[in-house]
C-alpha cells in the first residue's frame, strides 16, 4: 500500500528563507490511493546544498515508526547549521510493503549567531531635516496630522566587480520598510518587519536579490515610515517620543557571494544618505499624503546624483534581539472592485465596494492637473443621507491624499497605511475633467486557507463569509480587535475565543506561535499578563479573567490542532506563573482578587453573569490546561496541578451551583462555562443542561452571551444533545443574533449585537466596530456541528476524528474540507426525505468515529450493510456509530429510525 508524502514544510513554511531555529521542525503530510492500517515508517535526510545529488549529507534520521497520535514531523538532529546557507532535505515513507515514496524540498537559514551581525541602525539626522511637513505644504492638514512626519528615504550605491553567484539581503526596521534594489522592490511584504514587543525583539527578513543586481554600479533604496514604532498606535494619543521611538530606523546587511569563493558584506552605516521623498506623512491610523510633484525618478537606482542628500545618523545596535521571520508577512492578497459609485455633488464620489474589508485604495488617474488633488476617506457604514459614518473611527482620520504632478496618467496607492472600510469617498479638488478608476486592495498576513464550508442554508453561508472576512481583516501583524478605529490592538480575550475558529479556516498556527512569544515577553515578573500585546502601555495593570487566560488557552488550542509540543514547551512556564499567581491571591479557589479591569462576559445582552462566576470558571479552565500541558510534557508538577484543578472545580460548584443545578446569576454564560468545562457535579448535569435550554427557548431561541460565553454556546448545546437548538440559534434573524446583522447588511462580524438596530440606529460611536471577530467564534461549530468535522476531546492533530453532524435538524446538505497536519479531511452529507448519505475522507494515519442519529438497521457503509457483529460498529446502544480507517467512505442511513436512538 503506497503512501505518498506531500506538502513538505520547514518551520511550518514551504521553502522558507531566513530560518533561525537551531533545530528546525521538518514536516509533511501523507496520502494514499487506498485504505491502509498505518504502521508506516519514515526517514528524513538533510544535505548542505545540492540535495541527494551531490550534496553533503548532514543528518540521517534512519527509519522510524511513529505512534498513531504523533504528527508527521521531526526536529532536525544533525550538526549545527550555518548562517545564510541553503539546506535540502527529503523524506522517504513506506507502509505495509517494501515500496517507498521519496520527496524533497529545501530551506535557507538566517543569521544564527549574534556576533555575525555587522550592520548598525540608521535614521534621519534631524539636525539636517526635522522630518515634519513644511508650512508651504501644510494645506488641508489638521492639528493632529500636523504632528506626523515624512518617512525617511535612504540610499546606498555600490559596485559589483566580480562574477556573482548568490546575494542575500537581510533587513529590518524600527518602523515599516519598503526596500528596492536598482529601483525594483525586493519582495512583496507590506509593513515589514511587522509588530512585536520592540523593546525585546524585532524580526528581520532575508530575501534573494542576485536577480536584481548587475555587474558594475548598483544601488539599494529603502523608504521607512513610522508604522507601529513611532506612529499613532492604540487609543492613546501619540506622546512625545511616541510609544517606542521618536523616528524610524533601518538596518540592512547585503551578503554577496562570488564565483571565486569570496564574500563581501555591505551594511547600513555612515556611507548611506537620506532625503525625504514625495510622501508628506504616513501613519497607520491617520493616513498618508503623497505629493507627486516631489518625486525624484531614479533615486533608488545606480547613477543617481545624491550629492545634495543628507548624511544619516548611525545608531549602534543594542541588546534587542534580531529574530528571523517565522510566519508569512502582510501582503496584498486580493482586489475588490466597486459595487456602485454615487456622485452626491460634483467632484465628490461615494463608492461602495460591497464588502467591509481591510486594505487601501488604488487609483488610476487620467487627465490630471498639476497641484490638483484627490482626497480619500474611508468608512464602514453610511448615514441615512448617504454620507460616510466615521464617528466610530474616533481619532483615526483614515484619510489619504494625492497631489498630482500633471501627467496624462498617474497611479496612486498608499504605501504605509491601511484602513477598515466598505465605503470610500473620493473628493477631487482643483482638477477639472479628472477621470479615475479605483479598486480596493485587501491586506493581511499571507497565510494559506485550509478550511472550506458550505451548506444549503444561504444565511449560514453568509455568516461563514462574514467570519472569514473578519479573520482577514484582523490578522494583520497581530490578531487585532478591530482594524478601523484608533485601537487595533492584540486583545487576548478576543483572540482566545476565536482561536479554534481561526485554526479551522486558515493555517494561522505559525502566526499565533509568533505572537505568543511576545505575549510571554509581556508577562510581568509576578505572573500577570497584560490585556493586550504588544503592550504599548508598559504599566498596564494585570489582565482581566478571560483575557490573561488567553495566554494559556491559545497555546493549548494550537497544540490540539497541530499535535506539536513545541508551542507548549515555549509557553508552559508562563502558563504556570499565571495560574500560580491566581492561586496565591485566591487560596479558597474563588478568583475574586487580582482581577484587573474585570470585564465579565463583555457585551452580553439582556443578562448579567456574576463576574466571580466568570473569573472562577476561567481559573478552573486555565488550571485544567496547565495540568494537561504539564502532563503532555512530562513536567514534574503535573500531579499537583491536577489537584489544584480539582480543588477549584469543587470550589466553583460549592459556591455557585445550587441543589437544582442552577448556576449563580441564572444566565446562559454561567451555565455554559460550568457545563463546557466540566464544573458541574455529574448528578446535576442533566438539570443544568435543562436550565440552559429553558433560558434559550424562553427567549424565543435567542442568546444573551457576550464575548466569552458566545464561543461555548453552540458546541455545548450540541455536546449535550441539543444540536437542533444550536442550529436554530445560528439561523435566528431576530435581534440579538448573527442573522440580524446579516439581514441588515453586515459583511463582517460586528463588535456588538446592537451595533445598529432598527429601533435605535447606530450604537454609541465610542465603541462600535463593524469588523470584530470575537462573536464570530461560532464558526467553530459550523465545521464541527453542521458539517461534522471535529476531533475527539482527547485527540490532537486530528489523529482521531469525530464526525457528528446535525443531519436531522439542520440544513438539507452541508460539506466542508479541512487540510490538517495529517492530510485532508472531507465531509459531505445530504438529506433526501428521511434518507441521509454521508461521504467522508479520512487521511492516512487517522481514524474517524461517525455518529448519526439513526438506528443501524438498513445502514450501508462502503457498499456493505451494517450487521450485528460488524467490526466497524463501535457502539451497542442502537445508534449508528462506526469507527472507520483511512480512505474514502460512503454511508447511507434512514432517519425514520432516529426515534429508536436513546
Amino acid at each position: 500500500m503506497t503512501l505518498e508524502p506531500y506538502d513538505l514544510s520547514t518551520e511550518s513554511r514551504a521553502t522558507p528563507i531566513g530560518v533561525d531555529a537551531a533545530r528546525p521542525i521538518l514536516a509533511w503530510k501523507l496520502r494514499s490511493a487506498e485504505p491502509h492500517a498505518g504502521g508506516e515508517q519514515h526517514r528524513v535526510r538533510v544535505y548542505r546544498d545540492g540535495g541527494a545529488e551531490g550534496g553533503d549529507l548532514l543528518w540521517d534520521s534512519g527509519w522510524l515508526e511513529f505512534a498513531p497520535e504523533q504528527p508527521t514531523a521531526v526536529a532536525y538532529g544533525g550538526a549545527p547549521l550555518e548562517s545564510l546557507t541553503r539546506y535540502h532535505w527529503d523524506v522517504a515513507v513506506r507502509g505495509g510493503d517494501p515500496s517507498t515514496s521519496v520527496i524533497g524540498t529545501w530551506f535557507e537559514t538566517g543569521i544564527l549567531h549574534a556576533d555575525e551581525w555587522q550592520a548598525a541602525w540608521i535614521r534621519r539626522d534631524i539636525s539636517h531635516d526635522p522630518g515634519r511637513v513644511p508650512p508651504s505644504l501644510d494645506d488641508g492638514l489638521t492639528d493632529r496630522t500636523r504632528m506626523l512626519q515624512a518617512p525617511a528615504r535612504f540610499r546606498r550605491a555600490f559596485e559589483v566587480s566580480a562574477e556573482l553567484t548568490r546575494a542575500r539581503l537581510v533587513y529590518s526596521a524600527r518602523g515599516v520598510a519598503r526596500v528596492t534594489v536598482n529601483g525594483r522592490r525586493v519582495d512583496d511584504a507590506e509593513f515589514a518587519p511587522g509588530w512585536t514587543e520592540y523593546r525585546s525583539r524585532i524580526p528581520y527578513r532575508v530575501v534573494p536579490v542576485e536577480g536584481l543586481l548587475a555587474a558594475g554600479p548598483n544601488a539599494i533604496g529603502a523608504v521607512v515610515a513610522d508604522g507601529w514604532w513611532s506612529g499613532m498606535v492604540g487609543f492613546d494619543p501619540r506622546r512625545q517620543g511616541a510609544h517606542y521611538g521618536e523616528r524610524p530606523e533601518f538596518l540592512a546587511q547585503l551578503v554577496l557571494d562570488f564565483a571565486d569563493g569570496s564574500r563581501t558584506v555591505l551594511t547600513t552605516d555612515a556611507h548611506w544618505r537620506e532625503l525625504r521623498g514625495p510622501i508628506r506623512h504616513s501613519d497607520m491610523m491617520m493616513g498618508e499624503w503623497y505629493d507627486a510633484r516631489g518625486e525624484s525618478p531614479g533615486w533608488d537606482g545606480p547613477g543617481f546624483d545624491d550629492a545634495g542628500w543628507n548624511p544619516v545618523e548611525v545608531v549602534p545596535r543594542d541588546d534587542v534581539s534580531l529574530v528571523g521571520e517565522t510566519d508569512a508577512p502582510v501582503a496584498v492578497v486580493g482586489a475588490v472592485p466597486p459595487l456602485s459609485t454615487q456622485e452626491p455633488e460634483p467632484g465628490r464620489f461615494v463608492i461602495d465596494f460591497g464588502q467591509n474589508l481591510v486594505g487601501r485604495l488604488r487609483l488610476a488617474l487620467r487627465g490630471t492637473t498639476e497641484g490638483g488633488r484627490v482626497v480619500l476617506r474611508h468608512a464602514e457604514a453610511l448615514h441615512a443621507d448617504g454620507s460616510l459614518y466615521t464617528e466610530n473611527l474616533r481619532a483615526a482620520a483614515a484619510t489619504d491624499a494625492y497631489f498630482m504632478a500633471g501627467r496624462a496618467e498617474e497611479v496612486y496607492e498608499p504605501s504605509f497605511t491601511f484602513h477598515g472600510f466598505r465605503y470610500a469617498e473620493v473628493t477631487v479638488v482643483d482638477a477639472p475633467g479628472l477621470e479615475f478608476d479605483v479598486v480596493a486592495h485587501v491586506l493581511h498576513n499571507d497565510f494559506a486557507w485550509t478550511g472550506s464550508f458550505s451548506c444549503s442554508d444561504e444565511l449560514v453561508n453568509r455568516i461563514d463569509s462574514n467570519i472569514r472576512w473578519g479573520l482577514k481583516g484582523n490578522f494583520l501583524a497581530v490578531p487585532t480587535d478591530c482594524p478601523q478605529r484608533d485601537e487595533r490592538l492584540g486583545w487576548l480575550a478576543d483572540a482566545q475565543v476565536f482561536t479554534p475558529t481561526a485554526l479551522l479556516h486558515a493555517d494561522v498556527a505559525p502566526f499565533y506561535e509568533r505572537w505568543m512569544r511576545d505575549v510571554q515577553i509581556a508577562q510581568r515578573a509576578d505572573g500577570a499578563y497584560p490585556n493586550f500585546v504588544p503592550s504599548i502601555q508598559p504599566n498596564q495593570r494585570e489582565a482581566a479573567p478571560g483575557w490573561g487566560d488567553g495566554a494559556v488557552i491559545i497555546p493549548w488550542e494550537v497544540y490540539r490542532t497541530t499535535g506539536r509540543t513545541r508551542v507548549l514547551e515555549e509557553n508552559l512556564p508562563g502558563m504556570l506563573a499565571w495560574v500560580d499567581r491566581i492561586d496565591r491571591l485566591n487560596p479558597d479557589g474563588l478568583w475574586r482578587h487580582g482581577v484587573g479591569n474585570n470585564y465579565g462576559d463583555w457585551l452580553q445582552v439582556d443578562a448579567d453573569t456574576p463576574r466571580d462566576v466568570v473569573s472562577t470558571a476561567y481559573f478552573a479552565r486555565s488550571s485544567w490546561i496547565a495540568w494537561r500541558a504539564a502532563e503532555v510534557l512530562g513536567h514534574g508538577r503535573a500531579g499537583e496541578l491536577r489537584e489544584r484543578w480539582e480543588r477549584v472545580r469543587d470550589a466553583f460548584a460549592a459556591a455557585f451551583i445550587d441543589a437544582q443545578g442552577r448556576v449563580a446569576g441564572h444566565t446562559q454564560t454561567g451555565h455554559l462555562m460550568a457545563l463546557a468545562w466540566d464544573l458541574v457535579p455529574e448528578d446535576l448535569v442533566p438539570a443544568t443542561v435543562r436550565h440552559l435550554v429553558d433560558d434559550v427557548v424562553s427567549r424565543g431561541d435567542r442568546l444573551t452571551t457576550g464575548f466569552l460565553g458566545v464561543a461555548l454556546l453552540c458546541p455545548t448545546l450540541h455536546r449535550f444533545g441539543h444540536g437542533d437548538l444550536a442550529y436554530r440559534l445560528v439561523t435566528q434573524t431576530a435581534y440579538p443574533s448573527w442573522g440580524y446583522s446579516v439581514e441588515h447588511g453586515a459583511t463582517t462580524i460586528w463588535e456588538r449585537w446592537d451595533g445598529w438596530t432598527e429601533e435605535n440606529g447606530f450604537q454609541a460611536a465610542g465603541m462600535n466596530s463593524f469588523n470584530h471577530y470575537s462573536l464570530g467564534s461560532v464558526g467553530e461549530w459550523l465545521y464541527h456541528g453542521i458539517a461534522g468535522i471535529d476531533q475527539e476531546p482527547d485527540s490532537v492533530g486530528f489523529a482521531r476524528i469525530l464526525v457528528r453532524p446535525v443531519v436531522d435538524a439542520g440544513p438539507q446538505w452541508a460539506e466542508a474540507t479541512l487540510e490538517t497536519v495529517r492530510g485532508t479531511i472531507a465531509s459531505a452529507w445530504r438529506r433526501d426525505g428521511d434518507a441521509v448519505a454521508l461521504s467522508l475522507t479520512v487521511p492516512a494515519r487517522a481514524t474517524a468515529r461517525v455518529v448519526l442519529p439513526c438506528a443501524r438497521e438498513g445502514a450501508v457503509v462502503d457498499g456493505r450493510p451494517v450487521e450485528d457483529g460488524d467490526p466497524r460498529v463501535s457502539d451497542t446502544s442502537g445508534a449508528l456509530e462506526l469507527t472507520l480507517g483511512p480512505g474514502e467512505h460512503r454511508i447511507t442511513a434512514d432517519l425514520r429510525s432516529a426515534a429508536l436512538v436513546g
